[in-house]
């Protein structure tokens, strides 16, 4: 299975570098959802969207689970928010490791009313949690559904190795949409971007710049490493026609591709649970934060 571990993470890789390159935020995790289903022997899958309880909160699903979901009464949408077994388990701790529901609570899965509403709602009874490193409370992440036998060990090792790629691409979505909110009207910033021919990866490392964060800060923040860091800044520098980290800030900001200093920095990301309470959106959406 080794081989096939190293074709799952090469595909994996390959989608990661293609949402990479994508300038809509909503669209990153579409594009990979599909691909983390089946790679993890899923059928569906479910990502859970801003701070929730039981009563109130989004999640992002596939067409066919929404569909199925719109038959679930709010009773039944509280069961799967609660999150069990996973909820109490992660929260135990700082470990991030995927694990499936039978797994972790054995023969108290199949009789749960998790499982219940699973089985008599969706036609599912395998949960496989896959959250995202280093995330802490709410945790971010998504959750894998299958009808039949658990996920198998390979299904695991499989999930695990999508971990760090589901976390750079969510990294490069949340500030995205920080820069969306924080420079310029968005069609004169996404306009001033284009101009400037600067990747969706360029802008994320530009937006950093301004926070004075070092080579070094700016690659953990997006999982990579430092010399890649430089290599996006030598090009940012060569499309803008800068030389040094203040020059092309300033540059930035008078384009407009930046928030100037000020009022015009308060753009910042919302504070957690201020999503209105929603109860589900299609697949497409937005992935955003999780409570499991």
């Amino acid at each position: 299975m080794v081989h096939g571990l190293d074709r799952a993470y090469e595909r994996l890789t390959g989608l990661a570098v293609a949402a990479l390159n994508e300038r809509e935020p909503e669209r990153l995790w579409p594009l990979l959802a599909d691909a983390v289903t089946g790679l993890c022997g899923g059928e569906t899958l479910i990502y859970k969207l801003d701070d929730w309880s039981e009563g109130e909160g989004t999640l992002g699903l596939s067409p066919a689970t929404a569909d199925a979901l719109d038959r679930l009464g709010d009773e039944a949408l509280g069961v799967l928010r609660s999150g069990y077994p996973f909820a109490r388990h992660y929260a135990a701790g700082p470990g991030r490791m995927p694990v499936t529901a039978r797994r972790l609570a054995g023969r108290a899965w199949p009789v749960s009313e998790t499982a219940r509403v699973l089985g008599d709602g969706l036609d599912l009874n395998q949960v496989l949690a896959l959250p995202l490193p280093g995330t802490v409370a709410p945790i971010t992440g998504c959750l894998v559904y299958r009808s039949g036998a658990d996920f198998t060990e390979d299904h695991l090792r499989i999930a695990e190795r999508a971990q760090p790629v589901l976390a750079a691409v969510e990294q490069q979505r949340r500030l995205l949409e920080q820069w969306r909110r924080s420079s310029a009207p968005a069609g004169a910033a996404e306009q001033s971007a284009a101009e400037c021919t600067l990747t969706p990866r360029e802008l994320t490392v530009l937006l950093l710049l301004t926070d004075a964060l070092t080579a070094d800060a700016i690659g953990r923040r997006l999982g990579i490493s430092a010399r890649t860091v430089h290599k996006h800044v030598e090009n940012i520098y060569r499309k803008l026609g800068t030389r040094d980290r203040l020059g092309t800030v300033l540059h930035a900001q008078r384009l407009g591709l930046v928030p100037a200093p000020g009022p015009a920095r308060s753009g910042r990301r919302p504070a957690a649970g201020k999503s209105g309470g929603q109860r589900r959106r299609p697949l497409g959406t937005v992935v955003a934060r999780d409570d499991q």
